[in-house]
């Protein structure tokens, strides 16, 4: 499936200071729809700050950001939410006590609440109707339907990473940021999970701007990427030419000259 020609997300040389420190200095990517775009590098090189600068948590010292088209460098995080921009963190966010179903009920209702409260005291029977079912094409889309009914707390990590995956999707979210998803799965887990992700794009359109440290799954659904070390942009280009890149591998990659190749074994943090 070929890109949406509609704009996804875009920064323009962001930079994040905090006091006189300089977290993240002219960084700019562009991810579209319709592609898995990767932000990768090495712990503290800034990718987190990235993220929320993207999703209007954090407001950059200077540079923009775009999405869809549209300059939301002042807007919210709930503004950007209700534009269309879903978001996963490194720690996962669910309710334990609350069965599959209802955790992946609340991304519907976060957003449909969002776009209109009264929604959260009257709801007809249509639209518990059109819940259910969003909820069950989520459910569906991650291979969870069999879980529906059981509490999350009592799940595998590979689990729970799938509920937050179906979450978001059900929220109707059209660009999506994923913050280390694959974090505590094992290797068969993170090819279903890069396998979910293909499905997403290729039969909603969505764009993804996926930071993750495991290189293997990066490498398999990421079309580009964008590689920043210390704050600042270092290489950026299609997952042949990351690995081919001397500037990459010595920052993060490894060089096997040197040592032995790091690829899918850095740590998480940001």
């Amino acid at each position: 499936m070929t890109a949406d020609p509609t704009p996804g997300l875009e920064v323009l040389d962001i930079t994040v200071r905090f006091g006189g420190n300089t977290a993240v200095e002219g960084v700019s990517l562009a991810a579209p729809l319709g592609r898995i775009t990767g932000l990768i590098g090495p712990n503290g090189a800034g990718k987190t700050t990235t993220f929320n600068v993207c999703s209007g948590l954090l407001r950059p010292s200077s540079g923009s950001v775009s999405l869809f088209g549209q300059d939301v460098s002042h807007r919210s995080a709930a503004a950007r939410a209700r534009m269309g921009l879903g978001r996963t963190f490194q720690r996962m966010e669910l309710y334990g006590s609350l069965t599959v179903a209802a955790n992946v009920l609340l991304g519907y209702e976060a957003r449909a609440a969002g776009a209109s409260p009264w929604r959260q005291a009257v709801t007809s029977r249509k639209q518990r109707a059109q819940a259910a079912a969003v909820v069950a094409e989520a459910l569906e889309l991650c291979g969870i339907t069999d879980l529906a009914d059981r509490n999350v707390a009592a799940l595998s990590t590979g689990q729970r990473r799938l509920v937050e995956l179906a979450r978001v999707h059900a929220g109707g979210f059209r660009f999506l940021l994923l913050d280390e998803p694959s974090s505590g799965l094992d290797h068969a887990e993170s090819e279903r999970f890069g396998d979910i992700l293909r499905q997403l794009v290729e039969n909603r359109g969505v764009g993804i701007l996926l930071v993750e440290h495991d290189m293997a799954l990066v490498m398999r659904v990421c079309r580009y990427l964008y590689v920043i070390d210390f704050g600042v942009p270092i290489f950026d280009g299609t997952p042949d030419e990351t690995r081919q890149s001397d500037i990459v591998r010595a920052a993060y990659l490894g060089d096997e000259e040197h040592g032995p190749d790091v690829v899918g074994t850095v740590g998480v943090e940001a």
